[in-house]
């Protein structure tokens, strides 16, 4: 597991881990393209943004589970599910198309819910425990 910090200009940061096992290629094309920023985008309770990483689909879901990070290789943007999106069926994360699976938020969910679209974030690798 890689700790990743995601900085949301003016409202704070979203701990997280990436998990290597889940989606090793994926999972390395995306530190390798770290540090980085981009710009925040809301699909119901779902925040993603693009990167510069083109992966093809790996080991692919749809229904996410709360604070799951995904990477969604049509729009080459990590994905973070924290509650319904607008294809939800039963209130669950649902991804608009299949996604990668590639880590967890640990801590500061709740700042998710106050980013709204066309935040600059930045998102980081961080050193082991820290």
């Amino acid at each position: 597991m890689v700790p990743v910090l995601l900085e949301f200009k003016g409202l704070g940061s979203v701990k997280a881990e990436l998990v290597e096992s889940l989606n090793p290629k994926t999972v390395a094309a995306i530190l390798k393209s770290l540090p980085l920023e981009s710009t925040a985008m809301r699909w119901g309770d779902e925040v993603y943004f693009e990167i510069p990483v083109s992966v093809g689909e790996e080991n692919t879901k749809t229904v996410m589970e709360v604070g799951e990070l995904a990477y969604w290789p049509p729009g080459r943007a990590i994905a973070i599910f924290f509650g319904p999106t607008p294809v939800s069926e039963s209130g669950e994360p649902r991804a608009y198309s299949p996604c990668n699976p590639v880590g967890k938020v640990v801590e500061g969910i709740e700042v998710l819910k106050k980013v709204k679209s066309g935040m600059l974030v930045k998102l980081t690798k961080l050193r082991e425990g820290a």
